[in-house]
Formats: structure tokens, sequence, C-alpha cells
């Protein structure tokens, strides 16, 4: 393969080499910001850097190489290229979920998978537990009717909601959250814990727009003390069945 006579010039000085780099950066931007902080960014974003950066690549190349010398010409050939579909929205599934829409769909799963008893107990970790899992608060002796308990569950769940919320990107939340789907990610979170299932690779996913990877990678979370449990296998299958509800 043999060089242009001033490719050193070119790497350096041609607008869309610098287009190139600055592309492969938007790249690896995301990733690295992921990695560092494991937080997810908006791809929307990185999206239209791409796009001005290939706008960027075809003026300069075009400047650089004097085909077109009038800034006029430029300028419509610049609005031309601008005119690009967008890329493909994420499924639209409706306005934003409701609290009542949620726990009409979250508690009766929840509390199918979790078990209810009404006096306290010590769990397998000597943690003093009631109804469903509620350990804040309880002491020995403590009674809750089934009222009680159910009211705790969904406030419970209320929170737990709240707090994966705070790593779902705005797309997600407006476009791509169904009840089924919103519950099918709490519950995961109720059995895990918030940080996580909000860092997990579901909820990167889904923040991505990948809804059906984000629904597979539900059922990764099936294994307790480094072994695959049954009870977490079949307690992911539902959450996944369930989460991938409304898609085609």
């Amino acid at each position: 393969m043999k060089l242009i006579p001033n490719a050193g010039r070119v790497a350096l000085r041609a607008h869309s080499m610098w287009a190139n780099y600055l592309g492969v950066l938007c790249l690896i931007i995301p990733e690295l910001i992921y990695w560092l902080f494991e937080r997810d960014t908006n791809p929307r974003t990185w999206w239209w850097l791409g796009i001005a950066l290939i706008l960027y690549g075809v003026i300069g190349r075009i400047k650089d190489q004097g085909i077109v010398r009038s800034p006029v010409a430029v300028l419509i050939f610049a609005v031309l290229m601008s005119i690009a579909p967008e890329p493909p929205a994420a499924q639209q599934t409706g306005p934003e979920v409701t609290e009542a829409q949620f726990v009409h769909v979250a508690t009766p799963f929840v509390a199918k998978w979790e078990g209810k008893r009404n006096k306290a107990y010590r769990d397998i970790g000597g943690v003093w537990t009631v109804c469903y899992g509620e350990t804040r608060g309880v002491r020995p002796g403590d009674t809750y009717t089934d009222a009680e308990c159910h009211a705790m569950l969904q406030a419970g769940l209320l929170e737990y909601r709240a707090g994966l919320h705070g790593y779902f990107n705005n797309d997600t939340i407006n476009l791509r959250l169904t009840p089924h789907r919103d519950a099918a990610y709490v519950s995961l979170a109720y059995n895990v814990g918030i940080r996580g299932a909000g860092k997990s690779t579901a909820t990167r996913r889904l923040n991505a727009g990948d809804i059906a990877g984000g629904c597979q990678a539900l059922g990764w979370w099936n294994k307790a003390g480094g072994r695959v449990v049954r009870g977490l296998v079949n307690r992911r299958a539902e959450e996944t069945q369930l989460c991938m509800q409304g898609l085609a």
C-alpha cells in the first residue's frame, strides 16, 4: 500500500481526518463513562454528535479540495446534508406509567414470590423480618394484619421504584416502560437491591433502547452464594415474561 505524498499533513490537518478521530472518540467515551463511573449516557446525544461530525467531515473535505469555494454553496450543501432521518425511535408505549398502574401489577406479582408471614421471624441471616420481607424497625413479637402487610408491601415497592427510576434515562421512563415492564424491573430491585438492578446490564440495555435484550438480561440474576437457585430461575423467568409483554 502506497501513501499519498502529503499523507502526514493530511493526517494532521485535514478536516475529514479530524472528523474520523472525533467520531472514534464518540464511540469510546460512553463506554469509558460506564466502566469508570457505572453510569449510562443517552445514546441519542452521541448519535447527534456523530451526525454533526459527519457533516463537519464532508464540508471540511469540500473546503480542503477546493471543490466548492463559495461560502453560500457550502452552507446550502450543509443544509441539504443535514436533512437526514432520525434514528428509529424507542418503542412508544404511551405516557409515563402512573403509581396506581404500577402498584396494580407489581403488588400481586411480588407478593407471590416474597411470601407473607404476619408474625416477626428471623430470616436465614438472623434478621428480624415480617410480612413480605420487611426488615426495617421489626422487633421480636411484632404482628401485622393482612391489610397492614399489604400496605407495607405497596409502600416498599413505590420506594424501590423511585430509587430504581433514578437509573433510568428520560426515554426509558417516558417511552419504554409499561406497567408490566416497570413491575418486572422493580421486582428484580426488590429482590437484589436498587443499586444492583440499577447498574445491571438489564437496565443498561433498556436505557440504550434494547427492550427485549434488557428483559432477557433480567434472567441472569439467578444465583445465590455463587450457585444457580431453582427458585430464582423461576422468578427471573416470570419477570422476563412480564417484561416482554407488549413486544412484537
